[in-house]
């Protein structure tokens, strides 16, 4: 099973600290069995935590079994980071553990050295600081997560979800980063900052709408050639009312639901066959393979092909 071990420093973010234990303790794999097993470590046996105070289970000798090791931020970036901690990650990194921060968790990690060359993001309000800290690193404020391969670094509070459903993404597959997606009540990709390396998920409309049984539809239908006025025609209502009920119950429109739909289903086919970019883009519903490789690379942030070489093996 992979360890995941959570390393809680002096004046630990309640928020980033939670964020890895609760979505990665809600995990399953397909067959039920837990897909990570949680450390929460320290350098001291207490540790402050702003109004409570924890009482780590684990110490520094818990990185030593890590697969990886997350690191919230703290309240104070610039506090010194005990030598102690910056050896036994390095040591970690020597070893191969991939190490991930949220927040201004990425100036523990900056701290190490490790970063240098490399580039990264934090909160934005922190980045200017971090980019003048260690000018080494190639700080970019305007992304929610950095994946350098080993070493990954995430922006501020919800930047950790995506994060971590990204790393679920990366060890065991869609299927099981959207069951985890679905359990924290988080998209696997959100609008705005770095297109998400992830399977796509969609914006819903509350249970029990007027628009639940055509969203349903959408998703058995996606395949076909679609129109607005088709859509309209089968919720029974014009065009104009569609597009506003659309965007008062899920923030988006009709047509830009259904492109994330054939993008989700273009990712799964990708992950899970060896069929041909061309032959997926006509099981999605793209009308062409260059407007189908157009509309991934807007969505997804990289090509089809890049897609699958980097998510296929992964797939369960």
């Amino acid at each position: 099973m992979h360890t995941v071990a959570v390393l809680a420093l002096d004046d630990v973010i309640p928020f980033d600290l939670a964020t890895p234990l609760e979505v990665f303790t809600r995990t399953r794999l397909p067959d039920g069995r837990a897909a990570y097993r949680l450390r929460i470590c320290a350098a001291a046996p207490t540790v402050s935590a702003g109004l409570f105070t924890l009482h780590a289970p684990w110490g520094l000798d818990a990185l030593e079994t890590a697969d990886t090791i997350v690191l919230p931020g703290c309240a104070d970036p610039t506090a010194e980071v005990p030598s102690t901690v910056l050896d036994a990650l390095r040591r970690a990194a020597e070893r191969g553990t991939r190490i991930a921060s949220i927040c201004s968790g990425a100036f523990i990690l900056a701290a190490t050295g490790l970063l240098d060359g490399l580039r990264a993001t934090t909160h934005w309000r922190a980045a200017p600081l971090l980019a003048a800290r260690h000018p080494g690193i190639d700080v970019d404020p305007d992304v929610l997560y950095v994946d350098n391969g080993q070493f990954l670094t995430s922006a501020g509070a919800a930047a950790g979800l995506d994060l971590c459903l990204h790393v679920i993404r990366r060890d065991h597959g869609s299927a099981v980063a959207a069951d985890a997606a679905r359990l924290s009540v988080m998209p696997l990709e959100r609008e705005g900052g770095q297109a998400q390396f992830v399977v796509q998920d969609l914006p819903a409309a509350p249970r029990g709408s007027a628009l639940e049984p055509l969203l349903n539809w959408l998703e058995d239908n996606a395949a076909h050639d679609l129109s607005l006025e088709d859509i309209a025609a089968r919720a029974g209502m014009s065009t104009r009312t569609l597009n506003r009920r659309f965007r008062e119950q899920t923030g988006t429109t009709p047509l830009q639901w259904l492109h994330r739909t054939r993008i989700r289903l273009a990712q799964h086919l990708l992950e899970t066959t060896d069929h041909p970019v061309e032959r997926i883009s006509a099981q999605v519903g793209f009308g062409s393979p260059t407007a189908f490789r157009d509309r991934f690379k807007r969505v997804v942030g990289t090509t089809p092909n890049t897609y699958r070489n980097t998510f296929q093996h992964n797939a369960t």
